[in-house]
């Protein structure tokens, strides 16, 4: 055996687990734990320190600087709502969103998966400390990228129809997110950077609709203008992310049936050029130049929207989402840490995920079928509703990142980790079991 192909054989089933989408979930549950480790150990202290640390630049008489801990929840999470983003809009021009009969059902589900959690948490926080009350958006959000990680653990007997309605949900449930930071989440806002952005936001749409297909000129207008203006302006830079998802291209330079038959004539004179000089190592200039105009009209034929979604998904779930994890998953547990899962925010968040998602996305859906809104997806039996509903309830990183914006007292922010962290595994598991015996059943049905 050859060490190249030993090399192969060693590092193919490795590459193979990584491409899959179970890598992700295994990656940041991996995170989540170290963070927990770590900040249950002596390096605590330090981390905390580093966090705490004031970054940024001056240019002139502009100077903006914040902590790095900002800088993550702040930055790293504007790229992560940018892909969200992306993937919203891609679903409601050519996915699944964009067929009306396929949006009813996860529209009302991710409707009552946002309600009944935050009426549950607000239930148990009335009459409490009034500083809890802000957490009730915490148990709202969904975590896509758990929920999908462990539906992917349960093999390629899940029905496609499971998927769809869960990516659906999720998708919907994010923009719901996304409102509920602009809107409540919010700290003063400067109108100057507000209408500077916005100004620059308008810039990006006009050349939109002039035709304008140079990432790099959105990626400076979107990132450079109008991010910055948000941030400085008060309103949550996440917000102008997904804004400036919204702007950037969906449709191509050469369409398909063009792309096709340039394609073909170029193959054609391939052929021509590789027998004028058949050689086997080099290529001629004219194979160079043939190779290099499919390379540019295989570039025109993706739009930019969907380059950059699959060119940023890997830096999303293997660096953002791993590192937002690390920077806001851990949470010191004390020997009152009983009291700590007792208390009222974490109760609050805890049962907000678990109950509330489970009423609001099973409860309506089975509502919405019965009295005859909507039909049951093909495929999908009341058993994988019920299961489905439970891996919703994974919030994760974005209840850690509304926890985030809600609170200020390290202590409650403590408490509704507790709770994220403990409802999470416990719909998490609940889901896989359920869900597990609901496919078996159905394979055998």
């Amino acid at each position: 055996m050859t060490a190249q192909k030993l090399v192969f054989n060693t590092l193919s089933p490795l590459v193979q687990f990584i491409q899959k989408s179970t890598f992700s979930s295994f990656l940041l549950f991996f995170s989540a734990l170290l963070a927990l480790i770590l900040a249950n150990s002596p390096a605590n202290e330090s981390i905390q320190w580093l966090l705490s640390q004031r970054i940024g630049f001056t240019i002139g008489d502009f100077s903006v600087y914040k902590s790095l801990l900002l800088w993550i929840n702040d930055g790293l999470m504007s790229i992560f709502f940018f892909v969200v983003g992306l993937e919203l809009k891609r679903e409601i021009i050519a996915g699944e969103l964009s067929n009306p009969k396929n949006v009813l059902l996860p529209i009302v589900a991710a409707i009552g998966g946002m309600v009944f959690p935050a009426l549950i948490y607000v239930a148990m926080n009335s009459g409490g400390n009034p500083a809890s009350m802000s957490g009730w958006g915490i148990p709202m959000a969904t975590d896509i990228a758990f929920a999908l990680g462990v539906l992917y653990l349960l093999g390629p007997k899940v029905p496609i129809q499971l998927k769809v309605f869960l990516t659906a949900l999720a998708i919907i449930d994010d923009l719901g997110a996304v409102l509920i930071v602009a809107l409540f989440y919010t700290s003063e806002i400067s109108l100057v950077n507000l209408s500077y952005g916005a100004s620059l936001f308008v810039l990006m749409i006009v050349l939109n609709l002039l035709g304008v297909r140079n990432v790099l000129l959105y990626a400076v207008l979107g990132i450079g203008g109008v991010w910055l203006a948000t941030l400085l302006s008060g309103v949550h830079a996440t917000v102008a992310a997904v804004l400036v998802a919204s702007i950037i291209p969906a449709d191509r330079r050469v369409d398909k049936a063009r792309y096709l038959d340039a394609i073909s004539d170029l193959t054609e004179k391939f052929k021509i050029a590789n027998k004028a000089k058949n050689d086997k190592y080099l290529l001629s200039p004219d194979e160079e130049n043939i190779i290099g105009e499919i390379k540019r009209l295989s570039k025109a034929s993706i739009s930019p929207l969907q380059r950059l979604e699959r060119s940023m998904h890997g830096l999303v779930v293997f660096v953002v989402m791993p590192i937002f994890a690390l920077a806001n998953a851990g949470v010191v547990i004390e020997s009152d840490w009983l009291e700590m899962i007792s208390s009222q925010v974490a109760l609050g968040v805890g049962l907000g995920l678990v109950v509330g998602k489970l009423t609001g996305i099973f409860g309506l859906s089975m509502l919405g079928i019965k009295l005859g809104w909507f039909k049951k997806p093909k495929g999908i039996n009341t058993l994988m509703m019920l299961g489905i509903s439970l891996l919703a309830a994974i919030g994760f990183t974005m209840s850690l990142f509304i926890n985030s914006l809600a609170f200020d007292d390290p202590t409650m922010i403590g408490q509704a980790k507790m709770g994220i962290l403990m409802a999470s595994l416990v719909s998490g598991f609940a889901g896989y079991l359920i869900l597990k015996k609901a496919i078996k059943g159905s394979t055998k049905a």
